[in-house]
Formats: C-alpha cells, sequence, structure tokens
C-alpha cells in the first residue's frame, strides 16, 4: 500500500493488515501445489506475481459473517462454506472467482456509508454464485496464455480446483489489464445478478436503499474512459437501466426492513479497524471520538496508539474495550498483536492463550497463539497450535513460515523443508519449492504421506522449471 515512510514502518509492526499477510490458503495443499507449479507448463510467461493478497484479521472476517449470513442464507448458499475474504487493495472492488468465496477489496468499505449498502454488494456476489456464473468465467482459463503475469493463470487454476481464497489472493497481485479481462462480466449476468440481490434483501429484511445507493455512487462512470472509472464500475458496468430496475423493484415490493443494530455494529466495527490500520494515527485519534459505539471507539485508539509506538496507551485502550466486552476473543487476539509486536512475549501469549480459550476453533487465533509461543522459546507447544490452526483452515505463506520455524525447531528437518517447499509453490517460486522439496524427499521416510506430499510438489516444480528453461 502506498504510505508515507512513517506510516511503512509502522505497517511492518501490524501483522494482520500489512506486510505479514495470510494469503492462499488452500484446502489441499500438496494437489493444489502441484497444479500450481504445473501451471508453467500451460503459460507462455512464467513472471511471480506481485506480493499482494488478502489481509487477514479474525475480527473483520468474524464481522463479514454477521453481514453475510442472512443474505448467503436467502440465497441457499452455506454460510459455513461461502467466505468473505478481504482483499489488500484500496480501490472500490469487489468479484467472486470461485462458489467458496466473495471478495472485497478493503477501500470498498472504507467507502461505503451504510451497512446496507455493503451488504448489497455482498448480495450482488452472492448472486453471481447462486446463479451459476461462476461456471462460464472459468471457461476464460484458456485466456491465460497470454496474460502478462503467473499470477492469474495461477489464481485461474486455482478457482478451477476449488482454492478460491487461493485464486483471489493471487489475482489480486495481477496486472489489472488481465484481471478485468477475467472479471469482464456480460450485461445479462449483471442484470441476473441485479434481480437476485434485491431478493435477496428483501428476504433478509435489509433494505433496498442500500442497492440503489450502491448504484447511484456509479453514475456518470459509463461516460468516463476506462482509465479513469472506477474498478468497480469496470467489472460491474453501472447503467441508468440498472439503476431504474432497483427503484422499481423497491417501489413494487414497498421497504419492510427494520432498523438493525447487530449489523450496524458489525459494519462500524469493521469499517473502523481498516481506517485505523490504513489512515495515518493522528487522524484516528482526531475522529476516534465520533463513533458512537465505546469499544469500537477504544479499540480505534489502541491500534493508532500502537502505531505511534506508545504502548502504555495502547494496552490501557484495548484493556478498557476488554472490560466492556469481556467475553470478546478479537480484542484478546488485538492485545496479543499488539503486545507481540511490542515484544512483550509473555503477556503477549496470555492474551492470546485467553482469545483461545474464548475461540478455540478459529484458525487464525490460533496461528496468532502459535506464532507467540515461538517467540516465546516454546516450539513444541507452538507446533502443536499451528497444526490446530492447519487443521482448520487451509494454508497461507505466513502460517507456513512459522511451521517451519517450529518444526526446524523441535528437530523435524524433513517436515521443515516440506513446508517450506509447499509455501514458495503457493508463491509461484518454483525453483525455491523444488530445492526444498528435494531436501524434503531426501530427509522424510519413504510413502510416508510427507513424503508423498514433498513428491508432489516436487514433480510439479521440475515440469514448471524444466518450462522455463
Amino acid at each position: 500500500m502506498p504510505f508515507s515512510h512513517v506510516a511503512a514502518m509502522a505497517f511492518e509492526r501490524v501483522s494482520r493488515l500489512t506486510s505479514i499477510p495470510r494469503i492462499w490458503r488452500l484446502q489441499a495443499l500438496s494437489q493444489l501445489a502441484a497444479i500450481a507449479l504445473s501451471l508453467a507448463v500451460f503459460l507462455s510467461t512464467t513472471a511471480p506475481a506481485a506480493a499482494i493478497g488478502l489481509l487477514r484479521d479474525p475480527d473483520i472476517e468474524n464481522g463479514l459473517r454477521e453481514l453475510a449470513f442472512p443474505i448467503l442464507r436467502a440465497a441457499g448458499l452455506s454460510p459455513n462454506r461461502v467466505k468473505i475474504l478481504l482483499v489488500n487493495d484500496g480501490g472500490f472492488n469487489a468479484f467472486v472467482v470461485d462458489h467458496n468465496t466473495i471478495f472485497l477489496n478493503y477501500g470498498l468499505i472504507l467507502k461505503v456509508p451504510r451497512a446496507d449498502v455493503l451488504q448489497a454488494v455482498i448480495a450482488h456476489e452472492a448472486a453471481h454464485i447462486a446463479n451459476g456464473h461462476i461456471q462460464r468465467r472459468i471457461g476464460n482459463l484458456e485466456g491465460a496464455r497470454t496474460a502478462s503475469t503467473l499470477g492469474l493463470a495461477l489464481a485461474l487454476i486455482a478457482a478451477a480446483a476449488g482454492g478460491g481464497e487461493a485464486a483471489a489472493g493471487i489475482a489480486a497481485g495481477t496486472q489489472s489489464s488481465a484481471i478485468r479481462s477475467f472479471l469482464a462480466h456480460t450485461r445479462a449476468e449483471e442484470s441476473s445478478a441485479d434481480r437476485s440481490a434485491a431478493n435477496y434483501l428483501r428476504l433478509s429484511g435489509i433494505s433496498l436503499q442500500g442497492l440503489i445507493d450502491l448504484h447511484r455512487a456509479f453514475q456518470g462512470q459509463d461516460l468516463l474512459t476506462p482509465g479513469n472509472q472506477d474498478p468497480y464500475a469496470r467489472s460491474h458496468p453501472l447503467t441508468k437501466d440498472r439503476i431504474r430496475a432497483a427503484q422499481a423493484y423497491f417501489e413494487a415490493h414497498g421497504d419492510h426492513s427494520q432498523p438493525n443494530a447487530n449489523a450496524d455494529y458489525w459494519f462500524a466495527r469493521i469499517k473502523g479497524k481498516i481506517s485505523a490500520f490504513t489512515r495515518a494515527p493522528k487522524w484516528t485519534l482526531l475522529r476516534a471520538n465520533e463513533e458512537a459505539h465505546a469499544d469500537i471507539r477504544l479499540m480505534r485508539q489502541a491500534i493508532a496508539h500502537h502505531r505511534n509506538r506508545n504502548l502504555s496507551k495502547a494496552r490501557a485502550a484495548i484493556d478498557a474495550a476488554i472490560a466492556l466486552r469481556p467475553d470478546d476473543p478479537f480484542y484478546f487476539e488485538l492485545k496479543g498483536q499488539i503486545l507481540l509486536e511490542s515484544r512483550r512475549i509473555d503477556a503477549a501469549v496470555s492474551a492470546y492463550g485467553k482469545a483461545v480459550e474464548l475461540a478455540p476453533r478459529d484458525p487464525l487465533i490460533l496461528a496468532g497463539h502459535g506464532r507467540a509461543l515461538l517467540a516465546a522459546g516454546h516450539p513444541r507447544d507452538a507446533l502443536a497450535t499451528l497444526e490446530k490452526a492447519r487443521d482448520r483452515e487451509a494454508r497461507d505463506a505466513r502460517m507456513l513460515r512459522d511451521l517451519g520455524v517450529a518444526y526446524a525447531s523441535t528437530g523435524q528437518n524433513g517436515m521443515a523443508s516440506l513446508v517450506t517447499a509447499e509455501r514458495y509453490a503457493l508463491q509461484g517460486r518454483s525453483e525455491d519449492a523444488e530445492l526444498h522439496a528435494r531436501r524434503a524427499v531426501g530427509q522424510l521416510p519413504v510413502g510416508s504421506t510427507g513424503w508423498q506430499r514433498a513428491q508432489d510438489v516436487l514433480l510439479a516444480s521440475e515440469r514448471a522449471n524444466k518450462r522455463k528453461r
């Protein structure tokens, strides 16, 4: 992200939303890693994807689940299966590339004014899944031959294989022209998605005004050249006809929605946390008092003080937020993050431990706890915790890095080489993946599960590297 030098330094210390991204999570790592590396055979160019991706934060993802739950249920989609993930991009955009994930740019959340507008975006993207538009888009895979980066083609392959988070985590880092090509929607698809989205919102008791206001925000975009249009307008062409259609639906069905304090709360919390990490701390501190919810106000202040390296004020603010919500695992997780990044390791382990106690199955909280245990010099405990996190959710680069350190620290060098190879495979670094996969094959028992996973990565990386040469 483009920040001032001081802000960039602060972001290096804030792992969830910045330089330690949790990207490219996969359900079946060895299979998808093999697919990913085999991709070089399919491509005419093999430049690696840019190192941007998803912004992983358990609190934000929980809030997005709260907002999306009624919409997904109305669409006939499983809220446990379809995830809403945040893309590391400040532009106004949202997209889907598979049947399991809706991706929202963090910039979109910062720019929409109300919960119902954000829910309208989610409803529209859910409609693309429910209406079967994804399969048609996967047909664009052949176009990856002319894509300018490995990242886009890897994203398409991952999408076809069911690795949705992997797909968009990589797609988010590729050139915008290639992304636009893959995410190009037909007018019929957009109209269909609009109609379905309006129905989902009505069935969920959410005001249709959000959908109308979303469309109105892009009035006039069609008159601009593509280079000057907002990314959302390029991938979701908005016309006067679509605005009229939304208004007609609204008038036909009326507005029977009721105020939803829960949706308003989680929207404020998501937006407040993102803004606290992406805007200057001074901006946050000046405006935090405008927040109506006391705990969110304190959370924003805690993040701003943390980014200003004022641990005492950050700790006081997050403790005050916890006092208001003592059973909230995500505030304990944030406290753990603040303490860990301030090198208060033992206190961080304790805070993360409390978060795990309150949310024992949350993989991102487990991963943070494992990282803190690793920093505290308890590699065996860290290994057990990190493996629990991996079992509950597919992999990401940060997780694999920590897991590799934990394996190496406990004398399991073969497994350390394996997860390092898999991490490089997910990042499209086929030469590094091959090197570490060879080490793993030579160190792990022949025929073991780890050995087989290493063979998968090795065979795929060899093919990819042969194609490069």
